[in-house]
């Protein structure tokens, strides 16, 4: 029997410059762990807080999440993972990226879905660069994974007194990786 409750879609932007366990795995347990329906892994094609010349190609990038999200799903064997999407959604607007600009954009092109915005602590603590951040926290859910327990009370301490739906993934396991050591490690 299907609701009439819209669907809770969790926006989880990036470079994902490669993707990685920690990406996949912090979505799943999202998908898993909370009232989110569905996290939507929105392959950015140009992050304007990135240098451009440290991303593989945008194509390069969405194909292979693609591929990595498709066989975890095929095996089967991370809870969560069939609630997870690959979206190319960012590829069709203008670029650089805004975050604000894709959840409008979102909103109208989707009305039966609600969204709302999963970021990792490093996004958190940039939060104030990035444009229309008064916009996003005021308008949508965030979802915040903080980097174990002292990220925790570093961000607990932060959102006291801010007037925003803000949900800490303290509960969530350390995926103790990163996308910028992955690529030190290809050198």
């Amino acid at each position: 029997m299907e609701s009439d409750r819209a669907m809770l879609v969790a926006v989880y932007g990036g470079s994902f410059n490669p993707l990685h366990f920690g990406h996949t795995g912090l979505a799943a347990w999202v998908a898993a762990h909370t009232e989110v329906d569905e996290v939507w892994l929105m392959v950015t094609p140009n992050n304007p807080l990135k240098p451009r010349s440290i991303l593989a190609d945008e194509q390069q990038r969405l194909q292979a999440a693609r591929q990595e999200i498709a066989r975890l799903q095929q095996e089967n064997i991370i809870e969560g993972i069939a609630r997870v999407r690959v979206s190319d959604f960012e590829f069709g607007l203008p670029r650089p990226s805004y975050t604000a600009r894709t959840l409008r954009e979102l909103k109208q092109s989707y009305p039966e879905h609600r969204f709302a915005l999963l970021i990792g602590q490093d996004n958190w603590d940039k939060r104030t660069q990035w444009r229309e951040w008064d916009y996003i926290q005021a308008n949508y859910p965030i979802y915040v994974y903080p980097r174990g327990a002292e990220g925790m009370l570093h961000i607990e301490e932060q959102i006291q007194g801010i007037n925003a739906e803000i949900h800490l993934l303290g509960e969530a396991p350390l995926f103790d990786i990163s996308s910028t050591e992955l690529r030190a490690k290809q050198k």
